[in-house]
Formats: C-alpha cells, structure tokens, sequence
C-alpha cells in the first residue's frame, strides 16, 4: 500500500536523506537540515538539496517518511501557517 505524505512543519534540525533524484550525485546524500529556503534544503555538512528534484526519507520521532520534494517547495513558513490554520 502506498501512502502519501503532506509535511507541513518545520524542516529545521531534521534528518533526511536523498532516495532518488533525477541527479544520480544526490542519491544517498544525508544530513540534518540547517537552513531552508523557497527551493532549497540546506544540510549540516554543506550540501544543498533542490526541493523539487529530490525524493526524501525525513525521520520524525524516530519515524520514517518518504517525502515528494515537490510537495515540500515554497516559503517554509506557508507551510508551517497551513499546519496552524488545519
């Protein structure tokens, strides 16, 4: 069974990792989000993500997610308003 998951809080301190990407040099890439931006998700050891090219495991509470990026673009906090406004 497949699941969809909508995240919307925040992203900062996070861990994720890279599962697929049209950029084969980001699969397997992980860290802990420092900074994010409307496109970009910037990792603890210097890497950035492009939001919309990459397919995430994000790791809340010891769970594990399998994010579309593109679900994931714009302003983090739209995304943390539409969490408060649910």
């Amino acid at each position: 069974m497949k699941q969809t998951f909508v995240f919307n809080g925040e992203l900062i301190g996070t861990f994720v990792e890279v599962v697929g990407s049209r950029n084969s040099n980001l699969i397997g890439v992980s860290g802990r989000i420092e900074d994010e931006t409307f496109n970009l998700l910037e990792l603890n050891n210097g890497k950035k993500i492009v939001k919309e090219n990459a397919i995430l495991r994000i790791n809340l509470d010891n769970n594990n997610f399998i994010v579309d990026g593109k679900l994931l673009v714009g302003r983090p906090e739209d995304r943390i308003k539409r969490r408060k406004n649910e």
